[in-house]
């Protein structure tokens, strides 16, 4: 099973690149982040001919994710638990019933920026959320994913400029902590179990020539639970993406499960 996690940036300016990259990748599941559309704007029958079933957690003009899967998909449940005051669309799962019954969380975690500041606030208050919807999750004992752009920079290597990143929300310690008490409930960081070298990125920003430079980040994730990271057999960034037409500002992040 193939699972793709794609920050698009809008659909509506990424639908022609997006389906070229689904046609290519053939990804049995993405989860894609930062569609800004309202459910009922979003493309879903060009999915759909290509073989999805479409779920989405629209928004209009910013955020929203949604999940394509070529296998079904049962339980599916919108925004992240722990705040009914929230109404920011970030989160969204589901079932994939595969070979093996597999529980994918797409997300599309708050920037936080500028920090410190309410937004700052905001992004650690959700994380504190994520955490707890990751002991849920770990208490199931299924393979079970939570996948999307984290806009967390792990570690120095993870940046080609580490430093200029040390006052932003993506890098700054409360940050790193936060997203480490989750991967330290016993998660598995997938890309970083199967590749160690420095300077693979999923980001590069629009500005300065960034990704002629190779000047990005890698903030775009996967965070599986034990039973999950046992079905791991590669994770790979198709990097490649970001010189094409009318790119997103981050490029696929897939894994492939014995599933």
């Amino acid at each position: 099973m193939k699972i793709a996690t794609f920050n698009i940036n809008g659909i509506k300016a990424r639908v022609g690149a997006l389906g070229d990259w689904l046609d290519e990748a053939k990804p049995d599941v993405a989860l894609l982040q930062e569609i800004k559309s309202v459910d009922e704007n979003f493309p879903r029958e060009m999915f759909e001919d290509r073989g999805y079933n479409v779920e989405t957690h629209g928004q209009k003009g910013f955020n929203g994710v949604a999940i394509l899967s070529k296998l079904p998909l049962e339980d599916i449940t919108r925004g992240l638990p722990g705040d009914d005051s929230d109404e920011q669309a970030r989160w969204i799962e589901a079932t994939v019933v595969g070979d093996r019954a597999v529980r994918v969380c797409g997300l599309y975690l708050p920037n936080g920026n500028p920090a410190p500041g309410p937004k700052y606030d905001y992004k650690l208050a959700w994380m504190a959320r994520l955490e707890a919807r990751a002991k849920a999750l770990l208490a199931e004992e299924m393979p079970a994913l939570m996948a999307g752009d984290y806009n967390i920079i792990p570690q120095p290597e993870d940046a080609k400029q580490p430093e200029a990143w040390a006052d932003d929300a993506l890098f700054r310690p409360e940050s790193r902590a936060a997203w480490r008490r989750i991967v330290n409930l016993g998660f598995t960081e997938a890309f970083r179990a199967r590749n160690q070298q420095p300077e693979q990125f999923s980001f590069w920003d629009y500005q300065a020539g960034a990704w002629n430079k190779n000047d990005g980040i890698r903030i775009d994730h996967f965070l599986m639970t034990p039973q999950c990271a046992d079905l791991l057999l590669d994770c790979q960034i198709d990097a490649d993406i970001r010189g094409r037409e009318k790119p997103s500002d981050h490029v696929p992040v897939w894994v492939d499960l014995a599933a």
